[in-house]
């Protein structure tokens, strides 16, 4: 393994915000119920004191890289108020420089009480939204224990788009309880029509730890699913849209935070159960926070966070799973600059997934053929 060169890798910053006005039966998120049905303004200034000072414990790992995007996920990070976000971000960049055009995305649900006048976040910092929508249908919506209607959707959209908003992305699933594929494409349809710029569109899965789990709600047929995905697709590449990852679909750049994510870029991580990724000259390394808010809270920052060098062996798939979702895939010399280790030692696999037209022949690209994206699962495997 050769030494890795953390310059040469983009880093970014993720933040976790752990509430929710109430869990959705289908999120295994590390996402709880906001106490007493509210965030309370000491609570939100506590929080969003421990970030800054989680943060400070980060800033080493950035080996003299400036943030190149932000991304705030949760939980609902729209209980936050503006100010608050405002604050942070001035605490945060008096730390570690933020480039000049850092992409800053806010999670945002549709709910009227969940969230200020989106021109307050603009206003804070945060340029680009990404609202839960989930489906415009509101039987659907009370099935997925969402606490907003089908008009709070739509005016979720549009407000934010009024208040300046230029690139908002709308979250949409399908494949939901009894779904048909009217109602499938009639989502799509309003998403596309309220002018979402992005939309990250994937089927439902049932996840362990949910309540979808435990009660398992009826799924359309296997030949619905179909028929949802193919003309689905067919309808937003209609629109303009382009597929760039496999959930992911544009009519604007793409997400630069994502993008970095699946070219195994670097993130650093704060809040309550945050996951992270830091390139060292001797490895790559994942840390993940402790879980529980009030733990959280509780801990000085040295102790929230469980820190792990990934191995030689792991690093193959760990490269792939991210890298090989992007429907073009990645240069094939970034393999060895974000790993470390020889595209060589490698070679008889990716010969192999080649003359199975699972990989596209071409030396100096790893992805997937258009066949292959399908069952995406089976390629990785052979990384392992």
């Amino acid at each position: 393994m050769t030494a890795l060169n953390p310059a040469a890798v983009p880093l970014s910053l993720y933040i976790h915000m752990p509430w929710c006005v109430r869990k959705c039966p289908y999120c295994d998120f590390n996402s709880h119920a906001v106490p007493d049905g509210k965030l309370s303004l000491d609570l939100e200034k506590a929080y969003l004191q421990a970030l800054v000072e989680d943060f400070k414990t980060q800033i080493d790992f950035a080996q003299g890289r400036l943030i190149h995007s932000v991304f705030i996920g949760g939980g609902t990070p729209s209980l936050i108020s503006a100010q608050g976000y405002s604050w942070l971000f001035a605490q945060l960049k008096q730390q570690l420089e933020f480039e000049a055009d850092c992409e800053i995305t806010l999670e945002a649900n549709p709910g009227t009480l969940e969230h200020e006048p989106f021109a307050g976040y603009l206003q804070a910092g945060i340029n680009r939204l990404s609202i839960g929508v989930q489906s415009f249908d509101t039987d659907h919506l009370k099935r997925l224990g969402r606490i907003h209607s089908n008009n709070d959707a739509l005016s979720a959209i549009k407000l934010a788009k009024q208040a300046g908003f230029a690139r908002v992305n709308v979250d949409l699933m399908h494949g939901l309880p009894e779904q048909s594929l009217a109602q499938a494409l009639l989502d799509l349809k309003l998403a596309v029509e309220q002018g979402a710029t992005h939309i990250s569109w994937y089927q439902l899965t049932i996840e362990p730890n949910t309540v979808f789990f435990r009660t398992q709600p009826i799924l359309p047929a296997e030949d619905v699913l179909e028929q949802i995905q193919l003309q689905g697709e067919a309808y937003l590449l209609e629109q303009g849209f382009v597929n760039y990852e496999v959930s992911a679909w544009r009519k604007e750049r793409p997400s630069a935070h994502n993008l970095n994510y699946w070219q195994f870029g670097d993130y650093l991580a704060i809040g309550a159960g945050a996951h992270g990724k830091v390139t060292l000259p001797d490895g790559v390394y994942r840390f993940q926070k402790t879980r529980q808010p009030k733990d959280y809270l509780a801990k000085i920052p040295a102790e929230h966070v469980q820190f792990r060098k990934l191995e030689a062996a792991e690093l193959p798939f760990e490269f792939m799973m991210n890298a090989l979702r992007l429907n073009q895939g990645v240069a094939a010399k970034l393999y060895a600059e974000r790993t470390g280790l020889r595209l060589s030692d490698i070679d008889e696999t990716l010969v192999s997934l080649r003359q199975r037209q699972l990989l596209v022949n071409d030396s100096q690209r790893l992805s997937c053929t258009e066949h292959a994206h399908g069952f995406l699962n089976t390629v990785l495997q052979n990384f392992l």
